[in-house]
Formats: structure tokens, C-alpha cells, sequence
């Protein structure tokens, strides 16, 4: 047990409200929309240009994290690696200033997205596997919680700021970005950049990192490896965590890839105009809020299993009337109801797999956690772009995702909640 340090614990939140403004802004609701309308040469074309862009990310993501973090808990510690992979995502997405609303612009757009991506997950396994660092197994469920709720704010706040300051704005924002070429929405990217920089230094600065085995990089890589091959050669040692991260794997990559491709399917399908989906999106970030930090008790309180089960069970109850809805304002409302069990999903999802991993051994298995949603992962929005391609239709597209929903429910059935005893 480790008395929890608040400025610690706060100090983490503020990364998730750093990071959230990426998948917020980005590949989600602003840069996303803009790639498929203005630079790809029709939205169907951009939507499956994009989802195939996110499965190579995706791809490369599960091959990296679990070496990755095998070799971190070989090398004790974790902020190097958080750093580097930070800062590269910060890099990339500053890149996408330079596409520009033309379809010659498409191939830059695609590999600076799928290496900021690459980066940005890569960051997710070490800042993760920090969570016990900072909080005792008591309060895993709330700081994952609260972690989770402050990047949905994080994310909002960032949107507020693209929304007033650079979308609809007709003036010259600061004097620099005018409406010409869209600049005043390729300069979104410049603010998450900026954004993500900026808000991530006060985890370098006061969240404590294990120290270092003092062992040489290549040393390091090799035990690590090592470790990581022992590990699944020894599979039925943890076989719980094997089911969680089967289970975990399907209805976190329903999340990743509605949350992806969501902008995108307000636009194309129901015709929102960039304001509307930012509009739209500061309210659905305000509801994933509130439900990730009320739910951060509950997950204390009864189990990450039981919190997660709700959540994937609200999804799926509010994701098919979602689907059949053909107006404007009943895609909003369910679309609301549905953001309201994202957070509470996937800080379950972090705070379970903090209490299953061995000590120790967090970074391997926060790294097999990443591999395990990316084994998945690539197929969502795979299945996304085929149904989209095969249909010509974004909602055939969207109502594949919730094979992936069904299918984590089920599996998830039949994981034992690491909070109760073994009979």
C-alpha cells in the first residue's frame, strides 16, 4: 500500500486531459471530417482511405507495445519511454499543418496520422502501466476513473478552443490562419500539438517513476523479450488475464472505432456542418465525462467486471436505435445516451488490468493489453470501410461495430472480477 499523493495523482489526470485533445480533434471530430471532405476526392473514398490508414496503425501497434513494455520493466523506468513517444506524437500531428485541401495532400495526411497514431498508443501502454505508481489497489477504480473523466473535459476544452478560435472563425485567428487553402482549420492540428505538449509536463514533473536497473539498452531488450516469450509460453499461469484481454480486446475496439469514425458519420449521414459536429461533439465529451467520473466509485465499490458489463450492455442498448435513426435530433439524443457508458468502459478496462497484472510486470502487460486490442483493433475499422465500401453506406458501416459490443459482452461473462476470491 502507498499513501496516494494528490499532486501525483493529479499531476496523471492532466496527461489524459492532454492526450484526449489527439483523438478528439484529430481522429475524430475536426482534422478527420476535414480529410474526408476537403482532401480525399469524395467522402466515401476518404472514409475508407482513413479506416485503412488506422488498421496499419493499428497493426503496427500491436506488434510494438508488448516489446516495448517488456523491455520498460527491464529497464525499471517508464517516463523515458512516455517521453519519446510523446514527443513523436506531438511531431507528426504538428505535420498535418501542411495538408492542404487537395487530394494531393492525401498521402502526407495518411502517414502522419498513422505514425502520430503509432506514437500516441505507444505513449498510452507507459502511461497506463503508471497507474499503480501514483494510487494503492484501493483507489485504482477512482484515479482510472478520474483520469478518464478529466481527458474527456481535456478534449471538450480543446474544442471549445478549435470551435471559437479557428473553425468558425472568418477573421485571421491571431493574425496568422485565414479561411484560405482552410487554414484556419488545418491550424487545429498546430493547437492539439501545442495542447499535448504543453499539459503533459507536469507528469515528468511530479509523478514518480520506478528507478532504473542501471542495465544497458540492449541488455535490457534482450531480458526483455525474453520475459515476454516466457510469458506466453506460460499462458495458463494467467489465464484470467488472457480472458480479460480476449474479452477487453472486442468492445474496446467497437469504442476506438465509433469514436474514430464518428465525425465522419455525423457529416456524411445526417449532413452536420463543422460547427454542428463540434457542437455536437463538446456535449457527448460532457456526457462521457460525467459518466466516467461517476462511474470511478462504482468500479471501486463492486468491481471492474460488474462496471464494465453495465457499460457494454448501455452501449449496445443505446448503439441499435442509434444505427435506425434517421433524424437529426434523434441521432443526437441517442448518441448522448450512448457517450455516457464510453468512460466509464474503458477506465474499468485500465483499472482491472492494474489489479491483474503481477508486480512487476505492468509495463508486459499493459503492453499485451495494447496487443490484444490491436489484434482486434485493425478489424474494426477494416470491417468499417468494407461494410462502408460494399453498401455505400456510412450506416452499414457503423452497425458492424456492434458485432464487437455482442461479442466483448459475452466474453466478459465469463472473466472472474480480481476484487473477489476464487472458489
Amino acid at each position: 500500500m502507498i499513501a496516494p499523493d494528490r499532486r501525483a495523482i493529479a499531476a496523471w489526470c492532466l496527461y489524459d486531459w492532454a492526450n484526449s485533445a489527439y483523438n478528439t480533434v484529430i481522429t475524430t471530430f475536426v482534422f478527420a471530417v476535414y480529410f474526408t471532405r476537403a482532401v480525399a476526392r469524395d467522402e466515401v473514398l476518404g472514409t475508407a482511405a482513413w479506416s485503412r490508414a488506422m488498421a496499419a496503425a493499428g497493426l503496427a501497434v500491436a506488434i510494438l507495445s508488448p516489446v516495448l513494455g517488456a523491455v520498460a520493466d527491464h529497464t525499471g523506468r517508464r517516463k523515458p519511454w512516455l517521453a519519446l513517444f510523446t514527443a513523436l506524437t506531438v511531431a507528426f500531428t504538428t505535420a498535418l499543418w501542411w495538408v492542404k485541401p487537395d487530394p494531393s495532400s492525401m498521402a502526407l495526411a495518411l502517414v502522419c496520422v498513422a505514425l502520430g497514431t503509432i506514437a500516441f498508443e505507444l505513449a498510452n501502454v507507459f502511461y497506463n502501466a503508471s497507474l499503480p505508481a501514483v494510487a494503492p489497489p484501493s483507489m485504482f477504480g477512482r484515479v482510472s476513473g478520474w483520469g478518464w473523466g478529466t481527458g474527456y473535459f481535456g478534449g471538450l476544452a480543446c474544442l471549445i478552443v478549435a470551435l471559437f478560435g479557428f473553425v468558425n472563425n472568418e477573421a485571421p485567428v491571431f493574425g496568422l490562419f485565414s479561411t484560405t487553402d482552410q487554414e484556419n482549420v488545418r491550424a487545429t492540428a498546430l493547437l492539439v500539438a501545442a495542447w499535448f505538449g504543453l499539459f503533459s509536463l507536469p507528469l515528468f514533473l511530479w509523478v514518480p517513476d520506478e528507478p532504473g536497473p542501471a542495465k544497458p539498452l540492449g541488455r535490457a531488450v534482450r531480458e526483455g523479450l525474453a520475459t515476454l516469450w516466457r510469458t506466453i509460453g506460460h499462458a495458463r499461469q494467467y489465464r484470467q488475464i488472457g480472458r480479460f484481454l480476449i474479452a477487453s480486446a472486442f468492445y474496446r475496439d467497437a469504442i476506438n472505432t465509433i469514436t474514430a469514425f464518428g465525425g465522419i458519420y455525423a457529416a456524411g449521414t445526417f449532413g452536420m456542418s463543422f460547427e454542428e459536429i463540434v457542437l455536437f461533439a463538446i456535449v457527448l465529451n460532457v456526457v462521457a465525462g460525467l459518466g466516467a467520473v461517476g462511474f470511478a466509485w462504482i468500479d471501486d465499490w463492486f468491481g471492474a467486471r460488474r462496471t464494465i458489463l453495465i457499460s457494454v450492455a448501455g452501449l449496445i442498448v443505446s448503439g441499435v436505435p442509434l444505427i435506425l435513426a434517421t433524424d437529426k435530433t434523434a441521432f443526437w439524443v441517442l448518441a448522448l445516451g450512448l457517450g455516457l457508458f464510453f468512460g466509464p468502459a474503458q477506465a474499468a478496462g485500465r483499472s482491472m488490468m492494474a489489479r491483474l497484472s503481477p508486480e512487476h510486470m505492468q509495463g508486459e502487460m499493459f503492453g499485451l493489453y495494447g496487443l490484444s486490442g490491436r489484434v482486434v483493433g485493425f478489424f474494426g475499422p477494416l470491417a468499417l470501410g468494407f461494410a462502408t465500401e460494399a453498401f455505400a453506406s456510412q450506416r452499414a458501416g457503423m452497425a458492424s461495430i456492434l458485432v464487437f459490443f455482442a461479442v466483448g459482452f459475452v466474453l466478459m461473462l465469463g472473466v472472474r472480477d480480481p476484487l473477489r476470491p476464487t472458489r
